[in-house]
Order: C-alpha cells, then sequence, then structure tokens
C-alpha cells in the first residue's frame, strides 16, 4: 500500500510541515553535535550519552522518513468543498448517544491530525469507520472494549 493516498486537512498538512522543518533544522543537527561531543568522551562501548544520542537520531531519521512519505502521498482535502449528505472524509458529525442521550461532536481528520479532546478523530478509527456513508438520522454502532456505543446521527456539516 506504498502509494495509497493520505487524507488531510490543510491544517494536517501544515502541522506535518511545520513538525518536518523542526525536525530537520533544529533536533537533526542538536543530535549530530550531541554525538560528536559524546564520540569526544572515549570507548564508546560503556558510553550512556553516545548509546542515548544515537537512538535519538535513529528515531528522528525514522520519523524524517515517515513524514516524507505522508507528504509524497497526501491527499490534501478541504471540508467547506465537500457537499454531501452522507458522511465522508472532512465531515463534522453530531452524535446522540442512544443510551444516556448525551450529545457528542466528531470530526473525521487525517490520522496524524486526530485528537479526541478536540473531537477529532481519525479516518482509521472505529468511530469514523462506523459513520462513514452515514446520513442524518440513520444509527452509527461503534465497537467499543466496554461493549457496543449506539449513536443516532443528528447532522453533518462541512466547514
Amino acid at each position: 500500500m506504498p502509494d495509497e493516498k493520505v487524507p488531510m486537512t490543510a491544517n494536517g498538512k501544515r502541522l506535518l510541515d511545520e513538525e518536518l522543518k523542526q525536525l530537520m533544522t533544529v533536533e537533526r543537527p542538536a543530535v549530530i553535535k550531541a554525538i560528536e561531543v559524546a564520540r569526544g568522551h572515549g570507548d564508546l562501548s560503556e558510553n550512556a550519552d553516545y548509546s542515548a544520542a544515537k537512538e535519538r537520531q535513529g528515531f528522528i531519521e525514522g520519523r524524517i522518513q515517515d513524514i516524507n512519505g505522508k507528504l509524497a502521498r497526501a491527499q490534501v482535502i478541504d471540508p467547506s468543498n465537500i457537499k454531501s449528505d452522507r458522511v465522508v472524509f472532512g465531515a463534522t458529525v453530531e452524535l446522540e448517544d442512544q443510551e444516556n442521550g448525551k450529545h457528542v461532536m466528531y470530526s473525521i481528520v487525517g490520522v496524524d491530525e486526530a485528537d479526541i479532546k478536540q473531537g477529532k478523530v481519525g479516518i482509521t478509527s472505529p468511530i469514523a469507520r462506523a459513520m462513514i456513508g452515514k446520513s442524518k438520522g440513520d444509527e452509527v454502532v461503534v465497537d467499543a472494549p466496554r461493549g457496543q456505543i449506539r449513536y443516532d446521527i443528528l447532522s453533518i456539516t462541512y466547514k
């Protein structure tokens, strides 16, 4: 699936661009400097600073590759341009919990943008997968660790 498009909003792409810039201009040079300093401390086999810096370097380089891959496959979607009465990527959906009547609102965003505290759920999350393709008035059944949660869709907006 390396050629599979990665859906994201413009804000999600901006956040990835910013993280990539930070990694390449700040984090990478800092870890290279830390490795140089640790090398100066002698025996590398027993040098904890060197080991930690090399591990951090591996993480940074892996994250840079990951972000570059996502940006290369990015499909930037502007939810305000979507005209649909069904739930698709970019939708903001108001739901009512059938059990307790509580209202919740979720926006379906790219995986890297997900933040449940802000009501943003990743496109691959169980709640997003349960909502995709549904319309206002439909029931949404989410398989959660505590069992099935049933919601009714009250509204679908794209903004």
